[in-house]
């Protein structure tokens, strides 16, 4: 099953770094935070990326295109202009389409827009700023259970988010504005999508979350996996210095993969 990643943003409310980058590319420890998000995927078995750029784009696809240079050890010889590129063995079998979606293109056109890579077959989609160590494998049982279009993963975030809500059999109801009371099931992503979905696309001006979603959850086609583990968000410098400290940390929870 193909992994889609949005990573096409203009990132504005973290302007500090992606003034220079796409938010997808702002690094956690020594490597970007899209690359984290693909190891959660990678150590579960999902090796086949379609990254849906935009903003910024030719970093992600100078960053792939050196992806061994940055990982392995080198010697420059400048008498000869040789290179040697110490490979090691290389741990990310990964294959990354990384496609050029608009710098305009709202969320639901840029899905859109790689329809043709993804072909007829249901596909997973995630956001490129936010990392968790959600249960690949669980997610597409639940979704396969609820013979629904797409299935997304919801978190309790706290009082910081507008609210999913959803039935007792797990079908999506309703979006609304967060309130005081709420348990804040929010939309965190990680969503398992049949192709129908492309039917609820209209073009790139499609902001996937309030048509495409809203329209799902109007007809019960929307599921709803609840994730208990670990989630975090990069919107802000803050949340990324946050995600900096528990990289740093001896247990970093979203971490599952092995060096």
């Amino acid at each position: 099953m193909k992994v889609v990643i949005l990573a096409g943003g203009f990132g504005t409310r973290i302007s500090e770094e992606s003034h220079l980058k796409p938010k997808p590319m702002i690094e956690i420890g020594d490597m970007p935070i899209l690359v984290h998000i693909m190891k959660v995927f990678s150590s579960q078995g999902f090796n086949d990326f379609i990254i849906c750029a935009g903003y910024k784009q030719k970093v992600i696809k100078e960053y792939f295109a050196h992806y061994f240079l940055y990982n392995n050890d080198v010697t420059f010889n400048l008498e000869t202009n040789e290179r040697v590129l110490h490979t090691k063995e290389s741990k990310d079998n990964w294959k990354v389409t990384v496609v050029d979606t608009g710098l305009e293109t709202m969320t639901g056109g840029r899905i859109k827009r790689v329809q043709n890579y993804i072909g007829n077959e249901p596909f997973i989609l995630t956001y490129g700023d936010a990392v968790g160590d959600v249960d690949i494998k669980k997610l597409i049982d639940c979704h396969k259970k609820s013979n629904k279009i797409a299935t997304m993963s919801v978190y309790n975030f706290g009082q910081l988010k507008g609210v999913v809500n959803f039935d007792s059999d797990g079908s999506v109801s309703s979006f609304r504005e967060k309130a005081d009371s709420d348990g804040d099931y929010i939309n965190i992503g990680f969503m398992v999508l049949n192709p129908e979905i492309f039917d609820y696309i209209e073009g790139d001006k499609t902001v996937f979350e309030k048509e495409s979603l809203e329209k799902l959850a109007s007809i019960k086609e929307l599921n709803a996996y609840v994730h208990t583990g670990f989630w975090q968000c990069m919107d802000t410098l803050r949340e990324k210095e946050k995600l900096e400290r528990l990289w740093a940390s001896p247990s970093c929870p979203w971490k599952i993969w092995r060096d």
